[in-house]
């Protein structure tokens, strides 16, 4: 494995559009340059098996996933608590191309650990939309979720390197996201 020429660690609330943020990213840049990688995939993975359930369904925006949520939430945070890299260490294992978009960064271990793995290559973006637009994108407070580490972890800590604005206007996303795009392109 090649190392990156630059981490992009997404973060934000739910449905303030980190995965739709992170597509965008990897198809201007193209599969060959960028990969998505999402920490909640071992997690879920790993969650899955232990727990005799259908990954694939923990993996989509599901009711199903949404029963298990805060139990995965507290299974993972035991993991995390005993090897704080454990989901960091395996989402990386095998990516070959020179960019990577992790687009579920949620704790200020995870940012450690990926400053001090890869250091200076490594950007925090910040994906935010108003609380109005992550309604109109279905979302509802649930106590236990939204107020977690899980989804508050970075809300301090983090001078974040961008904040991308999502709230439904494409002019706009557009031009933040060539912004980043052109500072990403500087390193390959």
């Amino acid at each position: 494995m090649a190392a990156p020429r630059a981490v992009l660690l997404l973060s934000g609330k739910r449905k303030s559009g980190k995965d739709f943020v992170a597509e965008q990213l990897r198809s201007r840049l193209g599969p060959a340059v960028c990969c998505v990688l999402r920490l909640s995939a071992p997690l879920k993975e790993r969650y899955a098996e232990e727990h005799g359930l259908d990954f694939q369904r923990l993996l989509d925006a599901s009711a199903y996933k949404e029963m298990y949520r805060q139990d995965m939430i507290r299974w993972g945070e035991e993991k995390r608590r005993a090897d704080p890299g454990f989901f960091c260490r395996t989402v990386v294992e095998g990516v070959a191309q020179p960019v990577w978009v992790v687009s579920d960064t949620r704790r200020l271990s995870d940012v450690e650990w990926f400053r001090d793995v890869y250091g200076d290559v490594v950007q925090t973006v910040r994906v935010v939309a108003s609380e109005e637009t992550r309604k109109r994108r279905n979302w509802v407070f649930v106590a236990g979720v939204d107020d977690a580490e899980s989804e508050c972890g970075l809300d301090q800590g983090v001078a974040f390197d961008w904040v991308i604005t999502n709230d439904g206007d494409e002019l706009s996303l557009d031009g933040q996201l060539e912004a980043l795009l052109q500072s990403v392109r500087s390193r390959l």
